[in-house]
């Protein structure tokens, strides 16, 4: 019979794998266009001053930005989440030994997944309501300084809030939650990974709403948002990273507003 510490190094290779399979796949269909009539990369790398046809929202048409934003969400946020993922994983092993523990992993990754599918459907809304009233370009970035200013403050302000440094300290400190907020079951593993993703959601919400500032379909942005993320989580230093981010964030909002 293999010894607990032979299953906890095959149970995290195996689920490692599947995490980084997952993030390359979406971070493929990112690139590739995500459903659109163009790659990300054509559309990072034309010139803003280019007239692009109106969207015409439909039902289609929404499904479609929908699931852009939910697979760009897991693209970007889930390498921040896969150590409470494995950690979680491991926690099952020890546990239960005699259980696999891929199945409440997975409907832990499900229950995360599911909070940021909300997250998306609120940012298909407000990319619905800039499009049809003509304050978002054909390249799907804010057509006015002054609102893309006013979110660039926003951002830093939330920066600074006491619910985005506890949700700050939530997501770096997933050995307490797994442990304090323990769910048997695969319903309690749902419950636990949507819960998780409501703190991810509270750190992270407003730094995602600046797709619209840099361009929803900005590789460029899109990438240095989902490093940002990564290193505000995962290093040590992340809480002096939030303040520096919520400094600049404020200096560029000023700047475009003082020269809007």
């Amino acid at each position: 019979m293999q010894s607990i510490e032979s299953l906890l190094r095959r149970d995290f290779w195996i689920s490692l794998g599947t995490l980084i399979l997952i993030i390359v796949m979406t971070w493929a269909w990112l690139v590739t266009g995500a459903g659109m009539d163009m790659t990300a990369l054509e559309m990072t790398r034309m010139d803003p001053a280019m007239a692009m046809p109106a969207a015409v929202w439909n039902r289609d048409y929404a499904v479609l930005i929908f699931f852009m934003w939910w697979i760009m969400m897991i693209a970007m946020m889930l390498p921040s989440a896969a150590p409470v993922i494995l950690l979680g994983a491991a926690l099952n092993r020890r546990t239960s030994p005699e259980h696999s523990p891929y199945g409440s992993s997975s409907c832990f990754l499900t229950g995360y997944l599911l909070a940021w599918a909300v997250f998306s459907a609120v940012a298909v809304m407000g990319q619905w309501l800039l499009q049809t009233n003509g304050l978002l370009t054909g390249f799907l970035h804010l057509n006015s300084q002054s609102m893309a200013g006013v979110l660039l403050i926003g951002a830093a302000l939330w920066q600074l809030t006491p619910v985005k440094q506890a949700c700050l300290r939530h997501c770096r400190s997933p050995v307490d939650f797994l442990i304090q907020r323990r769910r048997p079951g695969t319903t309690g593993a749902l419950r636990m990974g949507a819960e998780h993703g409501i703190y991810c959601l509270g750190c992270c919400w407003f730094l995602m709403l600046l797709l619209f500032v840099g361009g929803v379909m900005n590789l460029y942005w899109i990438a240095a948002l989902a490093l940002y993320v990564l290193a505000e989580k995962l290093l040590s230093t992340g809480r002096s990273i939030s303040y520096v981010a919520a400094g600049l964030l404020a200096c560029t909002g000023i700047y475009l507003l003082l020269n809007a």
